[in-house]
């Protein structure tokens, strides 16, 4: 081996760039990483002020416990930490930040002046590095108790890197959003920032559930939370809560979508496989659902030491994680009725742009919008009636059982009628139901309703489609599924690792209508699969299935594909467009969608009603000027 292949130490400086390399990308994770210690060192106001998108200057002032004189220099060091002390700590990580790398790996590609004063100290101190030197320099400096730390002039030494930095608003939009996914991790913390000597945002502390809501308008928007649902839900050790977009409130990019794991910012894909799963029946193709969410777990049961920026995040027990989010999701936005979206811009106005209104008020429909009407309405009972029906309102007939039949006729009887309802507008304000009373059909296709909040425009086909939809898949899970033989088993070769699944799984595809069988340690043949799929790829369709139960311990794909084919079967046995309806038939439609669950799409995702208040009539016609 020649003399330049020898094994040898590398200098820290060195060591220092390149470790550098997995946790300094640009301005936004330096950002990140002095933020995080700033939350775990107690402060309870963060000052962030930034010069040229955060490349030539980034200070983060905190009001937090601060750092000894004797310990600034170590806090520059590689693998220097307050926050862990034995392999056992690491097991139950409570803080943001644990790898005291940060501040060495900042400080090797800039300019780096910390300062910091503890509550018993009679001064603070200051500690100076540059990326070429790194000996530290201690002196001391005025300071009030917490800390400063400074960094100018990034990749100052490492112009490779330097040149892959985008432009300066770039730059800044990444700082920002670092601090907004922070700024929602911790409510209790102020946050200031400042860009180029002007004031971006001053969020101030949120202590309670209308200042919360507040916080998240002024991160993600009101029209967010004018069109989100509050979840709070605790079970098997776990608590969920935050807020998810209504299915109507969709993105085309992912952008919108913060998920915390014990105050930790994560984007991990199991997490996402549920969120998507629960909003699978709803969301329009190609579109990204919005949520703010919060996991509490025990901290013992999440490994947060998988990736070096800590994004990443695994679970000890991940099929309970994805069962539980899905689940949660799934029902809460099942559950959502039309009434609940009616209550919900009102409230949040309240909550946004209060006016003379006294702490701890929400308005007629109680906390944040939809909280009181949803959240106090048991999740595992979906409704089946309107609760404060009008004059002469029938309850919709329960369903009967799902016949064993594959044509589309045989299920003629489980196709959502119309029943005439009384026309009559009821006397009193109080007795209009959410949709309220049909006045006209518009082209065959729209119906035209006024409620107590103005008018209602309701696609006839969608709606009724959505309707036939649920009654066909409430029918399927009471009955189940029938399997249909296969003259000619089909064999697949696999891998060990996924005939081995199949073989645990057996049950539970036999429960769907399969039945597999297995040949060898690397082969498979299915015997039988569901009657309703007897057209689908079914080698295909296992293989998925099994790639799914490997990566997430759970799969809907088999659920997906039936759910597909009843959705194309109740598309086309929903009243089409130029039917004239009657009246009665029209108000009929509307107590069905007060009563079915997820009305609010049909089953591609689109909406299926709309709403027209007095207020937005009055602008139409600028009336009030």
């Amino acid at each position: 081996m020649s003399e330049a292949r020898r094994i040898q130490l590398l200098s820290p400086r060195l060591a220092n760039q390149i470790a550098a390399g997995e946790v300094v990308e640009r301005p936004a994770s330096v950002a990140k990483e002095l933020l995080e210690n700033s939350l775990d060192a107690g402060a309870r106001r963060v000052d962030v002020e930034v010069e040229q998108g955060g490349i030539k200057l980034l200070r983060i002032r905190d009001d937090g416990g601060g750092i000894p004189a004797d310990d600034l220099p170590l806090a520059l060091a590689r693998h220097a930490t307050s926050k862990i002390r034995e392999l056992e700590d690491l097991e139950a990580v409570a803080s943001l930040g644990f790898r005291g790398e940060a501040l060495a790996s900042i400080s090797s590609v800039a300019r780096l002046t910390m300062t910091s004063r503890t509550a018993d100290a009679e001064q603070a101190w200051q500690v100076e590095t540059e990326g070429r030197d790194m000996e530290a320099r201690v002196q001391p400096a005025a300071h009030p108790v917490g800390t400063s730390v400074e960094v100018r002039d990034l990749f100052f030494n490492t112009p490779a890197r330097r040149k892959f930095l985008r432009a300066e608003k770039t730059e800044f939009d990444h700082l920002q959003e670092v601090i907004k996914r922070l700024a929602l991790a911790r409510f209790d913390v102020a946050f200031h920032l400042r860009h180029n000597g002007k004031t971006v945002f001053a969020l101030h502390e949120a202590p309670d559930e209308i200042s919360r809501a507040r916080r998240v308008a002024s991160v993600c928007g009101p029209a967010f939370l004018e069109q989100a649902l509050p979840i709070e839900v605790e079970r098997s050790g776990l608590r969920l809560w935050g807020w998810v977009g209504l299915p109507t409130f969709s993105r085309s990019q992912a952008d919108l979508q913060y998920f915390y794991v014990n105050g930790r910012m994560v984007r991990d894909k199991l997490v996402a496989h549920a969120v998507r799963q629960a909003y699978r029946d709803v969301l329009f193709n190609g579109r990204h659902p919005t949520f703010v969410l919060f996991l509490e777990i025990d901290p013992g049961v999440v490994d947060v030491n998988v990736h070096p920026t800590k994004h990443e995040v695994r679970f000890r027990d991940s099929r309970m994680v994805h069962d539980f989010l899905y689940g949660t999701l799934h029902r809460a936005l099942g559950e959502v009725r039309p009434e609940d979206q009616l209550a919900a811009p009102a409230a949040v106005n309240q909550i946004v742009r209060p006016s003379g209104q006294a702490a701890g008020e929400f308005g007629p429909q109680g906390e944040i919008g939809l909280a009181a009407t949803v959240l106090e309405r048991p999740l595992a009972e979906p409704s089946s009636v309107w609760r404060s029906p009008g004059a002469g309102y029938q309850a919709p007939q329960p369903q009967a059982a799902f016949p064993q039949a594959e044509a589309q006729g045989a299920y003629r009887e489980y196709f959502a009628p119309l029943p005439e309802q009384p026309a009559a507008l009821p006397q009193t304000q109080g007795d209009i139901p959410p949709l309220g009373y049909a006045l006209a059909q518009l082209k065959g296709v729209y119906i035209l309703a006024e409620n107590a909040q103005g008018m209602v425009l309701v696609d006839m086909h969608a709606a009724h489609e959505r309707i036939t939809y649920e009654r066909l898949k409430t029918a399927m899970a009471s009955e189940g599924l029938r399997g249909q033989p296969l003259l000619v088993p089909e064999t697949i070769a696999l891998s060990q690792r996924e005939a081995d699944c199949a073989e645990e799984h057996a049950q539970w595809f036999q429960r769907l209508g399969f039945e597999l069988q297995r040949l060898g340690e690397e082969s498979l043949a299915i015997r039988q699969i569901p009657a309703l799929l007897k057209q689908a790829e079914a080698t295909q369709l296992v293989r998925d299935v099994l790639a799914d139960l490997l990566e997430y311990g759970t799969s809907d794909r088999i659920q997906a594909h039936l759910n597909e084919l009843l959705a194309t079967m109740a598309c086309h046995g929903a009243v089409r467009a130029n039917r004239r309806l009657t009246l009665p038939e029209m108000n009929g439609l509307l107590r069905d969608m007060e009563s079915t669950e997820r009305s609010g799409q049909c089953n591609h995702g689109r909406p299926t009603w709309t709403q027209l208040g007095m207020d937005d009539l009055d602008k139409l016609f600028l009336r009030g000027r």
